[in-house]
């Protein structure tokens, strides 16, 4: 049986991501099918390196598979449109926030600095940046954002900004978030497929495929009868730990090579 690689959300994490594509190389060669489950960015130190990498596999043609992530989206909008908030992100906190990770990815592009936050506005409940203090003074989020345009290349943009909320084969739904399970594909909320949780991790439907997501952090990945949650942590500092399926079966890969994972 064919099989099918998967890595969750690399966070920024360049140094795991080479581990992780070096044990899948040694399990099945060079010319592995590998599916990303999105959150590219954010948090760990260098997302542009991870990007990077990514569009170089592209441009190579291996057999990569690419899904779009909410994080790898906030950083879009920011970049885009000074956009600091998301109403999925229930705390209200800015995206610049560290426990978000927006900082550290405008630092992997070279824009170095200490990010101001104001406390919580009041009306809104939402957090802002009161001002980034760089190199050259004290800039607004909207200048902040204009020097963002200025470091990151459009092809960056471009690549995350055009990716898929899903890919699905006979077996699996790779998908970032997770899926209403009582809902066809086709009446599926693109905001649920990168942003659910509630509604999603506590069902017990079989949907028919396995649905292979991240975006919840875990120690480590897990399986839980119909869908598989391979974001370990990485964004955490954890590792980055990929999978490889075969139909429904499931082997989390390390040095020792496939360690079955069951629900």
């Amino acid at each position: 049986m064919h099989p099918i690689y998967a890595i969750g959300d690399i966070h920024g994490q360049k140094a795991m991501l080479d581990q992780a594509l070096s044990l899948i190389a040694a399990d099945g060669g060079p010319d592995a099918e590998i599916v990303f489950l999105g959150d590219y960015t954010d948090r760990g130190p260098d997302s542009r390196a991870v990007i990077e990498t990514l569009i170089a596999g592209r441009d190579a043609g291996r057999n990569w598979t690419f899904i779009k992530g909410n994080h790898d989206r906030l950083f879009c909008n920011f970049v885009r449109n000074a956009t600091e908030h998301d109403p999925r992100v229930r705390s209200g906190i800015s995206w610049l926030n560290p426990r978000l990770g927006g900082d550290a990815t405008l630092k992997s592009y070279g824009i170095e600095g200490v990010m101001h936050l104001a406390p919580k506005d009041q009306a809104d409940g939402l957090e802002w940046l009161a001002h980034f203090e760089g190199p050259t003074g004290w800039i607004d989020a909207r200048s902040l954002s204009a020097r963002a345009q200025e470091a990151v290349p459009e092809a960056h943009l471009a690549f995350l900004e055009s990716l898929p909320l899903l890919h699905q084969t006979d077996d699996l739904i790779f998908v970032h978030a997770g899926l209403r399970m009582e809902l066809p594909l086709e009446w599926q909320d693109p905001e649920d497929l990168i942003w659910i949780r509630e509604g999603f991790l506590e069902s017990r439907i079989d949907y028919g495929k396995l649905i292979v997501h991240g975006h919840t952090a875990l120690d480590r990945p897990e399986h839980h009868g119909n869908r598989v949650n391979l974001d370990g942590g990485a964004g955490y500092g954890n590792p980055l730990i990929p999978a490889v399926f075969e139909g429904r079966d499931c082997w989390l890969l390390g040095k020792s090579g496939r360690r079955p994972l069951k629900f």
